[in-house]
């Protein structure tokens, strides 16, 4: 009889552990986590789960919600969404997502995003779905003034802002935008000029129909990523004065008038690629203060005379370009102190590249006998002689060259013996520095 008691006394502690609600007990801060990564529909659900899950949705600190497109749903969206916010405990709001499409109330957004700004948000996401056929949603200048919070502010997709006055937005670090379209010129500056603390600007754009002259003037900006992918080309182009910054990356210009670099004397690094035409292409003189310059760019990029590159320690140029070594030759020759040399090469050689043949610089440059370290080729073409060329020009001059390396694309067992004797004539060269690494690989 004792022994029976003990087997079911057993058997209960199992089926206690068995209905127990573990989850329950893990740390709230833990549990917060957790909730934040469910959209934020689901996590009010959890509320009927037990006493303690009541009210612990109220702390979670990002919400995220998504808009359906069925517009028999547009006044339960928004009463959970208001409810949400409204009932909304946690000291800061660290996050707000909204998706949204066609049939929102442009007066339900503002009343949403002003009761974001009551708590505290830190980062607001606007998303709004549509395509073509649909009117962008319309945001004025007063949804962003008064907050002094809001860290990171992304806005995506079919909205347009119409800015006819400043913004207020004294806290904003970081500006994303994302296929946004602007009423006019004045809209861009009037964005701009409310955000005296913004450190980082991302501009995503195509079809830029909206604006011709895309104004960036942000005294206090440090990082700038501009990617402008217009399909067949557009008009007008960028102004960029921004005395702090520090990191540029320009992508995908096509058929752009200009892009001027009128003030940033601070630049660190610039990255140039996938640009295929700018008319005005000097802009390279704005940039001779960078430490690293890369110029991945099928582009005629003009050379500024008499300047400079007394400060760049890190070079990676393309090689499409007909006559690419000339823009070569010039950097070497104006950058004294380049310890890192990168060369690019593309899958495709452009028709009647092979067989040009490379002038080199009249004397050595200064680089190459007193500092150039690193020497790498991606996607050398052992079978061009302009490559081969600049090749061995650099393991003949390069006097403190501790590694080169090189390669190759992976080729057919017919071309294999014949790419081996190539490199074998390179690995042949007299290199200038005793202690150079040759490595070849295929990629």
């Amino acid at each position: 009889m004792e022994q029976q008691l003990k087997t079911d006394g057993l058997n209960l502690s199992i089926r206690d552990a068995v209905k127990e609600d573990r989850i329950s007990e893990l740390p709230e801060d833990l549990l917060l986590q957790i909730l934040s990564d469910i959209p934020t529909e689901n996590v009010i659900a959890t509320s009927v789960l037990s006493k303690r899950w009541r009210s612990l949705w109220k702390m979670v600190p990002n919400l995220t919600f998504d808009f359906t497109f069925d517009p028999k749903y547009h006044q339960t969206f928004s009463e959970n969404l208001y409810r949400s916010l409204t009932s909304h405990e946690a000291p800061v709001l660290e996050s707000l997502q909204l998706n949204f499409t066609r049939g929102i109330d442009g007066l339900n957004i503002g009343m949403w995003i002003a009761t974001a700004y009551v708590r505290h948000v830190r980062k607001l996401v606007l998303v709004s779905f549509g395509d073509v056929r649909d009117k962008r949603a319309r945001f004025r200048s007063a949804l962003f003034n008064f907050n002094d919070t809001l860290d990171i502010l992304e806005i995506q997709d079919y909205i347009l802002l119409d800015l006819p006055s400043p913004v207020c937005l004294k806290s904003l670090r970081e500006l994303r935008l994302y296929e946004v379209h602007f009423k006019d010129e004045a809209s861009v500056c009037n964005l701009l000029c409310g955000c005296p603390s913004l450190e980082v600007l991302s501009v995503h754009r195509e079809r830029n129909v909206d604006v011709e002259t895309f104004t960036i003037v942000v005294p206090s900006l440090q990082r700038l990523t501009i990617y402008d992918f217009c399909i067949g080309g557009g008009k007008g182009g960028y102004v960029i004065n921004a005395p702090s910054l520090k990191y540029l990356n320009i992508v995908g210009f096509e058929g752009l008038d200009f892009c001027l670099i009128e003030n940033a004397p601070e630049l660190v690094e610039a990255e140039i690629s996938d640009v295929s035409h700018i008319a005005n292409e000097n802009i390279l003189e704005s940039l001779t203060s960078v430490k690293r310059l890369s110029l991945e760019s099928p582009i005629k990029i003009k050379f500024p005379t008499g300047k400079v590159f007394d400060q760049l320690v890190y070079l990676d140029v393309l090689t499409k370009e007909r006559e690419w070594w000339n823009l070569l030759s010039r950097m070497l020759e104006s950058s004294p102190k380049l310890q890192i040399l990168k060369l690019t090469g593309l899958s495709c050689i452009e028709k009647g590249l092979d067989g040009q043949n490379w002038n080199p610089p009249k004397c050595v440059p200064e680089c190459l006998l007193f500092h150039l370290e690193k020497f790498l080729w991606t996607g050398y073409e052992w079978q061009r002689r302009d490559e081969k060329e600049v090749a061995t020009y650099i393991l003949e001059n390069a006097r403190l060259l501790k590694k080169a390396t090189f390669s190759t694309k992976r080729i057919d067992l017919e071309n294999l013996e014949k790419r081996r004797e190539m490199l074998n004539e390179l690995a042949s060269v007299a290199r200038a520095s005793d202690s150079c690494h040759l490595v070849f690989h295929s990629i």
